[in-house]
């Protein structure tokens, strides 16, 4: 009777009733998808090696950090390098200059590849469709030098292909490289050339799983190819847009080190120096490493901030947002 009792006790440490069908359960899902589970192991270590791990790094920001000394050994200074950073001059400067080009990105790139997407799916030649969408994928695959060379070959002074057809038609040559005036638009057609047709894959994505019947049933009311578009394609893909839409709004201050770097030159840096180049410029090459990492930091919490608000404000009117 008593061997009886103790073989009724459940073992210490092994899980019983609901919670072992549970776990099998998970590992079972966890056996039968394996592949994909391995398919997504690369990018899972590179967020974990590259993006997670560095921010213990962030301590030095509140450092004066010495190579030599290592984290542990160098001094603290609180916040030291954040009164340095908002009370300098060139803070209003950077910010200035890269609010406005993110403006001007938001306003003028981030349409063209939605408007894009629009007009591809519309081409009902196959053929003809595969090749336009080619030629506007060609250029994400070109590195920002290979960009702004080109792009330096078409509007130098000295033999460009723009100023010699302007001085041709007896016009004078414009200074398209040093101009303060045109170094902004420039720079967003460079990144509409290289990004357009590739951010439109996300696009077209979205639109080959809208309805079907939608369109047939707009077409039997007599809608138009427009009126389908409108009332049937923006809508149906309406998430999809306004998660871009957030995830770019947490870049307001990231608009990337490569591309601006190469445009840059003593002529138009006032215009042109953006939080990216200055961590480049100011911190990393004057060997102030806590400094830069300060910019860093900062440009990320503001980044965090502006997402959570932007997810906020989609939910208050009634889209899902991006968590």
């Amino acid at each position: 009777m008593k061997e009886a009792d103790s073989s009724a006790i459940p073992l210490q440490g092994k899980p019983q009733g609901p919670r072992r069908i549970e776990m099998l359960r998970h590992f079972k899902s966890l056996s039968r998808n394996k592949l994909l589970y391995l398919m997504i192991l690369p990018g899972f270590v590179y967020f974990v090696v590259f993006k997670y791990f560095p921010m213990g790094g962030l301590i030095i920001s509140f450092q004066d950090y010495q190579p030599y000394l290592g984290i542990q050994g160098s001094p603290w200074v609180g916040f030291k390098h954040f009164v340095r950073l908002f009370t300098e001059p060139t803070f209003a400067m950077l910010l200035r200059n890269t609010l406005i080009l993110f403006a001007l990105e938001l306003a003028i790139f981030f349409p063209i590849p939605i408007i894009l997407a629009l007009m591809l799916n519309e081409v009902r030649h196959k053929m003809f469709r595969n090749s336009i969408q080619t030629m506007v994928y060609i250029p994400h695959f070109m590195s920002w030098v290979i960009i702004v060379s080109i792009t330096y070959v078409f509007l130098n002074v000295d033999g460009g292909v723009v100023n010699e057809i302007i001085a041709a038609f007896g016009g004078s040559k414009i200074s398209f490289l040093t101009s303060t005036e045109w170094l902004r638009p420039m720079y967003i057609m460079q990144i509409i050339w290289k990004e357009a047709g590739w951010s439109t894959i996300i696009y077209l994505a979205a639109i080959t799983v809208v309805d079907p019947q939608l369109y047939e049933a707009a077409e039997m009311d007599g809608a138009s190819r427009l009126r389908k578009i409108w009332h049937v394609t923006l809508p149906a893909i309406r998430p999809v847009i306004i998660t871009l839409l957030i995830l770019k709004i947490g870049n307001t201050l990231e608009l990337g080190f490569e591309h601006m770097y190469l445009l840059l030159n003593s002529l138009n840096r006032e215009i042109g120096e953006i939080f990216d180049t200055y961590i480049f410029t100011a911190g990393l090459k004057n060997g102030q490493l806590s400094f830069s990492t300060t910019v860093g930091l900062f440009k990320g919490v503001v980044g965090l901030i502006l997402v959570i608000l932007a997810n906020r404000l989609a939910k208050k009117f009634g889209e899902d947002g991006v968590y």
